[in-house]
């Protein structure tokens, strides 16, 4: 049975993803939701008719969640044809004010624990299977106010480029998915207890012409001179910028257009 496995699936891209997987991944017979809560996995499951849903409560940063998984993994075998680490959080403001436990969470969710669920789960994916990795255009550049969100998020991107080449022959394909600023759901992002700046404020709206220029194929990155690139704490020079590849087969064309449409891009290797 062609099985996906989604984390972070209780909320915000997760649960689109498990809602929509199908419709760009038709083979896809049972979906694995991975999530702290089992309300809204439970929900959710209800919600996903035609398919075999397998809930899983668990907090990927517990000591023992990759354990869990393992046991998980190695009971039932399934053909594990998609991947996609979802799982993530953010905070925003200075870092020299912020709860450092929270930094400490967010690193070990963003980073340790992609990269644990990726290595457990990988013996499970055949040829032809696909790894989607939910990075930022944070990742590109460092951001004041969410320093340590743009690192971890500088780490997904260069961990799935590298991880494309080693898996190439294997005939496995790995893309990160680079969304621009969008509402994020307040559990993900949560500001600093010392700034207590709404969530509103969040920039929301990337620049369509100088995303253009700095993002997409077969446009040469060139300086902006607009003057909100180099302010904006979500903004990468696109000197900084690396041309990305698209790599779009027809049935993931969908996905593609989606995410571009939103501001980002799919920096598919």
């Amino acid at each position: 049975m062609k099985t996906a496995i989604i984390t972070g699936a209780s909320s915000g891209l997760g649960k689109e993803f498990a809602r929509q997987v199908r419709d760009v991944f038709p083979e896809i017979q049972c979906l694995w939701l991975i999530a702290r809560r089992a309300d809204r996995l439970q929900a959710l499951s209800a919600a996903l008719p035609g398919v075999v849903v397998k809930p899983i409560s668990l907090d990927l940063t517990a000591a023992d969640a990759c354990g869990q998984l393992t046991a998980l993994l190695e009971a039932e075998q399934p053909e594990v044809s998609l991947l996609i680490n979802c799982a993530g959080c953010g905070i925003w403001g200075s870092f020299d004010e912020s709860n450092l436990e929270e930094q400490l969470r967010m690193i070990d969710l963003n980073i340790r624990a992609l990269t644990a669920v990726t290595r457990t789960v990988l013996p499970h994916i055949p040829s032809g299977g696909r790894i989607i990795n939910i990075s930022s255009i944070a990742s590109f550049v460092p951001n004041a106010r969410m320093s340590v969100y743009s690192a971890s998020k500088a780490y997904v991107s260069f961990f799935s480029r590298g991880l494309y080449e080693e898996l190439r022959p294997r005939k496995i394909a790995v893309t990160a998915v680079c969304p621009g600023p969008w509402r994020r759901n307040s559990s993900q992002w949560a500001e600093s207890p010392a700034t207590p700046r709404p969530l509103t404020a969040f920039p929301t709206v990337t620049p369509k012409r100088w995303c253009t220029a700095a993002w997409w194929p077969r446009k040469k990155a060139r300086p902006s001179t607009r003057p909100e690139a180099s302010t904006s704490s979500i903004a990468c020079s696109p000197a900084w910028c690396p041309t990305p590849f698209w790599y779009t087969p027809p049935r993931r064309k969908r996905i593609a257009r989606s995410f571009k449409a939103a501001g980002g891009f799919l920096w598919a290797f």
